[in-house]
């Protein structure tokens, strides 16, 4: 029997990272040390009362189903929380999803049909390509690599990008994969383009509270945005939760009404305990955060301090823990034989966008941080 499958799934590629992690196993099965600069997740332990918040909610018996939206308990801390941040949602404007990932999957199918566009700013996470084709839509994108990944000087170029036409943006800051956090002046340019086309916009917040020395705006405060604007969070990369899968989005009552339908007939609700540690995770681990992003910031800068050595400059990141490594033009190539050379796993810019780059990730020790780039150096390609 010969199996056929859908356009919306044939249309999409597999993950250019495929090979890149397909090959570090095969490595490390064959007893190579693998420096992996590739990962997307802190490499810090969940922590402890977060835990145990999880777990004393199990002993509970909170092991059931939940309202499909989530408890109210957390969508109240998640109000909040984004009521700091300059946000009104109340908790009837809130959905708690397994995952971040599963926020924006539900948000471009509750949006976005054949042929609607979509706009990018490029480099941009992997999986938004995927999710647009998915729903049948058809992507515009910006490159903003010839402005150190910041938006602001690159406004002219997204205001020839859109149109009337344009039914959905969709903006990441803090950056993955750049870190780069885009200034008020440019998430304003945004504002006054979403405006005048009629835009709806994704925030996609998920980094935020991972920065250095700056403080990220959240879109949807704009004049003209509360309507407009679609807010994306969680708790994967904050609270070093990745594993826990919780996240959420906050928007018009009308949206929660249409991607809670998608959302109760596909994963029913997040989990139960573990939206339960969510609310410890939001009202009482400011200080493990903190001293999270310190680590996150002194490795950052000795990741640039080491590539200075070797003369290769770098769009120093604002926000999250990786960066843009500029690299050969065949970027996958690159990427490739750094492995098998250095055995150093890196990602090749060419997934999100913008090739001639490879992406790192500072989220690991600075012994191994230092250990990959001497082996980058040392096999020529630095």
């Amino acid at each position: 029997m010969t199996m056929e499958f859908t356009d919306r799934l044939t249309r999409v590629e597999p993950s250019a990272t495929l090979a890149i992690s397909a090959l570090a196993t095969e490595l490390e099965q064959e007893g190579a040390d693998v420096v992996d600069l590739s990962v997307g997740e802190p490499d810090f332990p969940t922590p402890r009362n977060i835990v145990d918040a999880g777990q004393d909610a199990m002993d509970a018996g909170h092991t059931g189903y939940t309202t499909s939206a989530g408890i109210l308990e957390l969508r109240e801390a998640i109000s909040a929380k984004l009521a700091a941040d300059g946000l009104d949602h109340g908790p009837e404007e809130i959905i708690v999803t397994p995952g971040a990932k599963q926020a924006l999957y539900e948000i471009v199918q509750a949006l976005i049909q054949d042929g609607d566009e979509v706009a990018l700013l490029d480099p941009a996470w992997v999986s938004y390509e995927a999710m647009v084709k998915m729903a049948g839509g058809d992507l515009t994108r910006v490159d903003l690599s010839d402005s150190d990944f910041q938006l602001e000087p690159a406004l002219d170029d997204l205001a020839a990008a859109v149109s009337d036409e344009t039914e959905l943006l969709i903006v990441n800051s803090p950056s993955n994969p750049t870190g780069a956090v885009y200034t008020d002046a440019a998430l304003e340019g945004v504002r006054d383009l979403a405006v005048e086309h009629d835009i709806t916009v994704i925030s996609d917040e998920i980094y935020k509270e991972i920065t250095y020395g700056v403080e990220p705006t959240s879109l949807g405060t704009f004049d003209g945005m509360a309507d407009r604007t679609i807010t994306v969070n969680g708790f994967s990369k904050a609270y070093s939760m990745t594993g826990w899968r919780l996240g959420y989005f906050a928007g018009p009552e009308d949206l929660i009404d249409q991607a809670g339908k998608l959302h109760s007939h596909s994963v029913s609700s997040a989990v139960n305990f573990v939206q339960h540690a969510g609310v410890e995770a939001l009202e009482n681990t400011d200080d493990a955060v903190t001293q999270m992003v310190d680590a996150f910031g002194q490795r950052r800068e000795l990741v640039i301090d080491l590539l200075d050595e070797y003369d290769v400059d770098v769009a120093v990141p604002d926000g999250a823990f990786y960066m843009m490594l500029p690299v050969a033009d065949d970027d996958q190539a690159w990427c490739e034989g750094a492995l098998e050379d250095a055995h150093v796993a890196t990602v090749p810019g060419s997934a999100f966008g913008t090739p001639g780059y490879a992406r790192i990730s500072y989220a690991a020790s600075e012994e191994r941080l230092e250990e990959g780039i001497e082996r980058l150096a040392e096999e020529d390609y630095l």
